[in-house]
């Protein structure tokens, strides 16, 4: 398997990867300091592609992604890789199937023990931080079926 091959299966997370699967760090700027934050963080495939949310909370990594939205990736799961990207804002319809499925897998009874209370939709929707990640290689940007073609 080449390291491409590897990067792709560790992207390709559904509803039923591990919390290790779904766990990458990320680097970001710091849209004050200028200095490079990395933290961990879960990303979330939904169709054929990607995105980064948290708690419906102000988050330090979305203010520098909204300040500067290029960013690097960080796979740790299957392969290590740095991967640049560009985080996209996303549309209210988007928005809405996005945090649909992130719920649907938060609220999962395995899942949601670690998590303290049931998150509600109508919260994430108006406070949750979002963004799609882009990825600078556009082999990573393709849907599934043409990546395997």
């Amino acid at each position: 398997m080449t390291v491409k091959d590897a990067v792709i299966r560790a992207l390709d997370i559904g509803p039923d990867s591990s919390r290790a699967e779904r766990t990458i760090d990320i680097t970001t700027v710091g849209r004050r300091s200028g200095t490079p934050r990395r933290i961990e963080i879960w990303f979330h495939h939904v169709g054929d592609r990607w995105y980064l949310t948290g708690m419906p909370v102000r988050r330090s990594w979305y203010a520098n992604l909204r300040a500067n939205p290029r960013f690097m990736v960080h796979l740790k799961h299957g392969v290590a890789a740095d991967l640049p990207a560009t985080a996209e804002p996303v549309d209210e319809a988007t928005r809405r199937r996005v945090i649909t499925a992130v719920l649907d897998l938060r609220n999962r009874p395995d899942i949601a023990a670690g998590v303290g209370r049931r998150q509600t939709f109508d919260e994430w929707f108006e406070h949750a931080p979002l963004v799609e990640i882009v990825f600078d290689d556009e082999q990573l940007r393709a849907p599934s079926s043409a990546r395997s073609e």
